[in-house]
């Protein structure tokens, strides 16, 4: 493992770490009285808590983390492409699609690939 986190590797983590801890705080605001369906709010926690976990994969440079992230990712960017075609959901496909494949793109350059070794 190379002895310095690559800074693609930082901002991808940072990202998963901070939609982990958004999870969590959704399935709280719906466990709350009035906040939603207790179910939902309680798988949105978690599977908050599991993706700040694999962040913190990501920053301790575990190639695990680093495939599960990819899987979501990959997931994420096909969903995407198929919600293009509806009016009123585009932009914000557009964007989470691109996001997803900068991400992959970011996790797999030669300074991350030897980070992850």
């Amino acid at each position: 493992m190379a002895a310095v986190r690559p800074v693609g590797v930082t901002i991808v983590a940072v990202i998963a770490w901070i939609s982990g801890a958004l999870q969590i705080l959704g399935g709280i605001i719906q466990l709350l009285p009035g906040g939603g369906n207790f179910g939902s709010g309680l798988w949105a926690i978690i599977i908050g808590v599991i993706t700040i976990v694999v962040s913190v994969g990501l920053f301790r440079g575990s190639n695990a983390a680093r495939i599960i992230v990819t899987i979501v990712f990959a997931v994420n960017a096909i969903s995407s492409f198929f919600l293009l075609f509806s009016p009123f959901t585009f932009w914000s496909a557009l964007f989470s699609g691109l996001l997803a494949v900068v991400g992959i793109i970011l996790l797999y350059t030669k300074p991350a690939n030897e980070y992850f070794r």
